[in-house]
């Protein structure tokens, strides 16, 4: 029996359509996919249904609840296919990577999220080769993970990030090596892919309102955490900070208001701005303090991957003391405790 994947489209600049507002989202998808894919005549490409959701969304629309509605379509539809291809915009696609990572553990199957710099309509578009590569790999080749596959590149979502918004090599995994690549020939490295597992299925609903993210930068007032933790229901920090996890250790007031974040029990996650690299508190003094006080190294976690493990911990109602424990420790590949030196360039 041929092997069989399922495609959810989502929306995303993939399937838009041009309006006099600019490029939106737009329905019908599948007919042009099967016009695409049926010019190419390749008979070793998985047969495939396409599922549209409901409200298609322009990625820059996204919020925590798609992570949700996306995860329940996936998981209704499991044991129906060999593999998933889940359509997403390029914008907030590595941080619906990631969630999708932490609600779907121990996979035994592939979900490939990809999608297009240049909508399938236009000529010279992105759109048709991102598509047939990902079907191929969700259907025919067992990446036992959440992954993105984009422009050659097939990496571990939770450790992507996207790095340009003008270049077809839009995606890539700074701190991680990629786990495949379409050259020729196509190479996977199923070395580094994830065990697979029993699928281990969590998929809480999301509050869009548990978590913030603030960014540091010279001259950053104390008085927008404070806002945040005093006026809303804020149960999680993700603090963007500077190099290797450092804040101003003389800035008393900026230290004091987390503290008495983290004295109130929300949670506080510390992530560099730098692309490369990771968080080590105990390098400089002004990272030390967070050690101090109770702040949680994110090691070398993207930002996106952050935010969502955190997002994810707290919808799963835990304790304030076990998410921060849980945030240590990796859940889905998404971060290194001891971190080897990996070189890109010459890894394949």
């Amino acid at each position: 029996m041929k092997r069989k994947v399922l495609i959810l489209y989502t929306g995303g600049t993939i399937g838009m359509q041009q309006s006099c507002v600019g490029y939106v989202v737009a329905k019908g998808l599948k007919s042009l996919i099967d016009s695409h894919l049926d010019k190419m005549k390749d008979h070793s490409l998985p047969e495939y249904d396409l599922i549209e959701m409901n409200s298609l969304i322009d990625s820059a629309n996204l919020q925590p609840e798609h992570w949700y509605k996306i995860a329940t379509i996936l998981v209704n539809n499991w044991y129906d296919y060999d593999g998933f291809v889940v359509l997403h915009g390029t914008d907030t696609m590595a941080y619906t990577a990631s969630a999708l990572s932490y609600m779907l553990q121990g996979l035994d199957k592939s979900v490939i999220l990809t999608g297009s710099q240049i909508p399938m309509i236009e000529p010279r578009s992105d759109a048709i080769n991102n598509l047939f590569n990902a079907i191929d790999i969700a259907g025919n080749h067992c990446v036992p993970e959440v992954c993105i596959y984009f422009s050659g590149r097939l990496l571990r979502g939770n450790r992507s990030t996207k790095l340009t918004s003008i270049g077809l090599e839009a995606f890539d995994s700074p701190n991680f090596p990629w786990l495949g690549e379409y050259s020729v020939p196509f190479k996977l490295n199923d070395k580094l892919f994830l065990k697979r597992g029993s699928n281990h299925f969590i998929v809480p609903e999301f509050s869009n309102q548990q978590v913030v993210m603030l960014q540091l930068y010279p001259g950053f007032s104390a008085q927008l955490i404070e806002a945040a933790i005093e006026t809303t229901n804020v149960k999680g920090i993700v603090l963007q900070s500077f190099g290797m996890g450092n804040i101003s250790d003389k800035n008393s007031i900026l230290i004091d208001i987390l503290k008495k974040a983290i004295d109130k029990g929300i949670v506080v996650f510390n992530v560099s701005q730098c692309r490369y690299g990771r968080v080590k508190q105990d390098v400089y003094g002004s990272g030390s303090v967070l050690n101090r006080i109770g702040v949680v190294s994110g090691h070398d976690m993207t930002v996106e991957s952050a935010l969502t493990k955190l997002h994810f911990l707290l919808a799963c109602h835990l304790s304030p003391k076990y998410v921060c424990q849980q945030l240590t420790q990796p859940l889905s590949g998404e971060m290194t405790v001891e971190v080897p030196v990996y070189e890109q360039v010459n890894y394949f």
